[in-house]
């Protein structure tokens, strides 16, 4: 039992970090974890149990990411706010189709889109327009590490009806949502990636917390399995923003684009053995 909860502990740790620093909440690495260790005995988790548990845990990573974001400044509080009104709903909707649909061909396509998100990473300097942004609301960003000068802007609906999908993907495959609210600011709205990533984290908190909710109506949370990962999500929720200001913006991205690749093959790997 010792040996379990420690290896939680060490679980939550992991996922918070690597969540916090790139903005994806850790579900990516909760889930699949915690479905293996039932895999193999040591746990008795369903996937349902899996996703219901992983989001009460992102809450704890998102809240401790988002106090340490807020104190560097870097939290875009009123577009957060913005998004959060269409992933809260989103993310509803997202708890109740995981229970009434299956969903195995949707997780290939859409694990294929998270691959293609990647790529498109890759060549985001070359998409960004050359002409001022003309976004409904435009910011400006100064990189305090590297004195970086950033011009970036959003659009409320494009922003309502997109975080809205996103947060039925968070309902639905427990994954935090922030894969794609982090593709769609620095792509459609060339957030820079240190606010995106911080950005993500605050709506991830608001957006989790409702989801939840419906996973509670369920029956789908282990408390248990919670008490035994929140320290560690906690504490990995204050390490990952810590580390994010030792590193480029390359970098961040570079870590985003390897982790939206395993989300896409651990989708598309769902949706075909089902």
């Amino acid at each position: 039992m010792i040996s379990v909860f420690l290896s939680l502990m060490l679980l939550g740790l992991t996922a918070a970090t690597i969540g916090s620093l790139v903005g994806l909440g850790g579900g990516v690495i909760l889930v699949p974890v915690l479905l293996y260790l039932g895999l193999i005995g040591w746990l008795d988790v369903s996937h349902q149990v899996a996703v219901g548990t992983s989001l009460i845990v992102i809450i704890v990573t998102a809240l401790s990411s988002t106090l340490s974001y807020l104190k560097q400044k870097r939290v875009e509080v009123q577009c957060g706010l913005l998004f959060f009104l269409a992933s809260g709903p989103g993310a509803i909707a997202g708890a109740m189709i995981n229970q009434r649909m299956e969903v195995d061909r949707f997780a290939i396509v859409c694990g294929l889109f998270m691959i293609f998100m990647s790529f498109m990473l890759m060549l985001r300097g070359r998409l960004k327009k050359k002409k001022e942004i003309s976004w409904s609301v435009t910011k400006r960003y100064i990189d305090p590490r590297t004195g970086e000068e950033y011009r970036y802007g959003y659009h409320r609906g494009i922003g309502l009806i997109v975080s809205f999908l996103v947060g039925i993907l968070t309902g639905l495959f427990g994954l935090g949502g922030g894969a794609f609210i982090i593709s769609m600011m620095i792509l459609l709205f060339h957030f820079p990636p240190h606010v995106a990533t911080a950005t993500s984290m605050f709506i991830i908190l608001l957006s989790s917390i409702i989801g939840s909710f419906t996973h509670l109506y369920y029956g789908n949370i282990n408390w248990w399995y919670v008490l035994a990962l929140a320290p560690g999500a906690w504490v990995g929720g204050r390490l990952g923003p810590w580390i994010s200001t030792k590193l480029h913006a390359n970098w961040i991205v570079l870590i985003l684009r390897i982790l939206l690749i395993v989300i896409g093959i651990r989708l598309i790997w769902q949706g075909i053995v089902g």
